[in-house]
């Protein structure tokens, strides 16, 4: 009888009802751990830019491109990965991209000059790209509605301990090794943990869904018992018909043109403030307050050591982001971040008004920075990753979210290569403030776009209107 029950229920309803599996947490914890590499490999540049920009004596154009080229690789990542993990699975994009971080990351350690650096980072940055919408595609895919939002959230959060890792590491080694090749042992910190995630993610199944999504029942079955560790069986009578073919171009048709714009231009908006801030942190603290050391290592150690105090409130924000977004809706979470990044930037700026050096400019700082962090990864940071993996369906999931991810890394493109030549040209008060109306906009964007993504995948995207017991579950998740 039970075989018979199990027989007639859809994937769906076999997530919902099996206690959390091995493989399931094996399926997280390697997304997470590329998100934690990607987030390393991002923020441990601005700890050693200025090490790489006094070895190989760089003006501030060429200062610039290596800070951006990491980043320009990921928006080419995003936007071309993630069409093809739609066309050929979410496995085989899955270890590619980690393969590029292991080859690239040390090939950037060893790179003899600044040509060969930003040519080196960029492909590494192709392979941090792939990384966000494969990645978040295959966690969306493999678990269930009620866990899908803490889990993503949850492994989104690894960027801000890989950012944090990123700082950390970058203090310690300044502090063991204070000269002008530290900088290489600082890229080259990522290459072993990322050979072990290549071996893990060798042994992981492939998407359900996106076996579902072809019609391939029999291919289906096998991921779903892999993955569920238990007899599955799927067919055409216990599962959504077979999706359409949809194709890059549908992202911008009637139909879907409204999810695109919701998942794509709020990202594009927060990246320009969050890589602009994230890569300059040690920067912005050395211009306005810290780093008064007499060379250009000790004032870069004594950045770095406020950027790590600061960057511990990304941890705190996330962690807040994965309590609420069980009992808040991403669209809220989404717009109080943004409105909190605002506010933070808007006291770094106000900082200025105060006499350099004193109380009321440390606390301005510390406090801006503090609350920038903490409501940006409590919102944002979080959720624009969370609704490109929820927005699109199966056939163009990680297709619309890498189009997302990309116009993400478009707007981290800006920030990152505009925010030092901007700074040496208006100065970092109205810079910020230019910044925190970025963050004002995206609000708007979100709300007036907002779409409620917290029903089950299945009933999400069917043809048929979603029942409003979705929702009722779903906010449980």
């Amino acid at each position: 009888m039970s075989t018979v029950i199990s027989a007639l229920k859809s994937f769906e309803q076999h997530l919902d009802d099996t206690p959390f599996t091995k493989t399931q947490k094996k399926v997280w914890i390697l997304s997470a751990m590329g998100v934690l590499l990607d987030g390393f490999d991002f923020f441990i540049i601005g700890v050693a830019l200025p090490l790489i920009a006094h070895d190989f004596h760089m003006n501030a154009a060429t200062k610039g491109l290596v800070a951006v080229a990491a980043v320009a690789g990921a928006f080419f990542g995003a936007l071309v990965f993630g069409q093809v993990a739609d066309n050929i699975g979410r496995k085989g994009m899955f270890l590619v991209d980690i393969i590029l971080f292991v080859v690239f990351s040390a090939a950037s350690a060893a790179a003899w000059n600044p040509a060969s650096l930003i040519v080196f980072r960029f492909i590494l940055g192709i392979g941090i790209g792939a990384d966000y919408p494969i990645g978040v595609s295959y966690i969306a895919e493999c678990v269930p509605t009620r866990l899908r939002g803490r889990l993503i959230v949850g492994a989104f959060a690894f960027q801000a301990l890989g950012s944090l890792l990123g700082v950390l590491v970058g203090l310690a080694i300044l502090k063991l090794d204070p000269s002008q090749g530290a900088w290489r042992v600082m890229l080259a910190f990522g290459v072993l943990p990322a050979i072990v995630v290549v071996l893990m993610r060798e042994g992981l199944p492939e998407s359900v869904r996106w076996h579902l999504a072809r019609g391939n029942y029999e291919k289906a079955s096998h991921a779903a018992s892999a993955l569920l560790e238990f007899p599955v069986t799927l067919n055409e009578k216990n599962c959504p018909k077979a999706e359409c073919k949809l194709s890059f171009t549908s992202l911008f048709s009637k139909r879907y043109i409204r999810r695109t714009i919701f998942a794509s231009v709020p990202w594009f908006l927060q990246d320009i403030s969050t890589y602009g801030i994230g890569i300059f942190t040690p920067t912005i603290m050395a211009a306005m307050a810290l780093g008064g050391g007499s060379t250009f290592i000790a004032k870069d150690m004594g950045a770095t050591e406020g950027a790590a105090a600061v960057d511990l409130l990304l941890v705190v924000g996330f962690m807040l982001a994965i309590v609420l977004v069980r009992h808040v809706s991403r669209v809220a979470l989404q717009i109080a971040g943004f409105l909190g990044m605002a506010l933070g930037l808007l006291m770094v700026g106000a900082s200025s008004l105060f006499a350099n050096g004193s109380g009321g400019q440390m606390g301005m700082i510390f406090g801006g920075f503090m609350i920038f962090n903490a409501l940006m990864n409590m919102g944002p940071n979080a959720t624009t990753y969370l609704l490109s993996g929820e927005t699109f369906p199966t056939s163009i999931r990680a297709t619309g979210a890498g189009f997302a991810a990309s116009m993400a890394k478009l707007g981290a493109v800006i920030g990152t290569f505009f925010f030092p030549i901007l700074k040496a040209q208006i100065g970092i008060p109205k810079l910020l403030v230019f910044l925190a109306a970025a963050c004002g906009l995206a609000a708007a964007v979100t709300y007036g776009f907002r779409i409620d993504t917290r029903a089950s995948l299945d009933e999400q995207h069917s043809e048929q209107p979603v029942p409003q017991r979705a929702y009722a579950e779903a906010a449980a998740g």
